[in-house]
């Protein structure tokens, strides 16, 4: 992937199968590309669901090793087909049975499988974004209107990762994340449309998250904003 970046390695870097190189283009590359951020957003639950889950023995194996090192030996071996295709087929099949755990997630693709402990009985509904916003330190910002929320955000490499948690909003509405630097620069870290229906108002409880990413450094950062496409301020956070 060195050599260009492609769409279809959301799949390896979702999974950890991408070398330091191909994986700060690819971060790069998705700083720009939204389409590329919302598949991540579906696939990132993939790795966490195949870490520390025994092989499917339909033949026999080797010995039992976690279902992401199988993955990976086999990107290995399949170096030379089409980057990215082996890894989402492959989370797209996996409904694995292995210590009392069902494993699975909703691909862009539309193939969907849950997280559920059968002992517990529980399902896994936390998606990538509310996980990070729930086991981070959540920023409350000051909304308009009735407009809630905050953001939990962290330092990369290549700028600055946020969750963004939303409530209080009705649409049809088209929204985005901004970061304002304290130059005054503003970078766009995700967009996003609002169904009539709206987040975490009645009728439609559930509050919106959302991954988002900015080049600009967390240190160089002076304040988030929520605005619509029309320019009007919904929420700001300041850090």
């Amino acid at each position: 992937m060195t050599a260009r970046v492609e769409h279809t390695d959301v799949g390896a870097y979702a999974l950890g199968l991408l070398d330091e190189e191909d994986r700060e283009a690819f971060e790069a590359h998705l700083l720009l590309c939204g389409g590329c951020r919302a598949e991540l957003s579906d696939l990132a639950g993939v790795a966490s669901a195949l870490n520390g889950i025994g092989p499917v023995h339909d033949e026999p194996a080797p010995a039992p090793g976690p279902a992401i090192d199988l993955v990976r030996r086999k990107r290995s071996a399949d170096r030379r087909s089409r980057r990215g295709t082996f890894v989402i087929g492959m989370a797209a099949a996996v409904t694995l049975v292995a210590g009392g755990l069902t494993v699975g997630t909703q691909l862009s693709g539309g193939a969907t499988v849950q997280v559920a402990q059968e002992h517990s009985g529980h399902l896994n509904h936390l998606g990538p974004a509310e996980q990070f916003y729930a086991d981070g330190r959540p920023i409350e910002g000051k909304g308009i209107d009735g407009v809630t929320g905050g953001l939990v955000v962290e330092s990369k490499g290549w700028g600055t990762h946020a969750a963004l948690k939303l409530a209080g909003v009705k649409g049809p509405l088209e929204c985005e994340l901004v970061s304002v630097g304290r130059s005054g620069e503003r970078r766009v870290m995700t967009g996003w449309s609002v169904p009539p229906a709206g987040y975490g108002v009645p009728g439609s409880p559930d509050p919106l998250y959302m991954h988002g990413g900015s080049a600009t450094p967390l240190k160089e950062i002076d304040h988030f904003e929520v605005v619509t496409s029309a320019g009007k301020r919904l929420l700001t956070v300041r850090v």
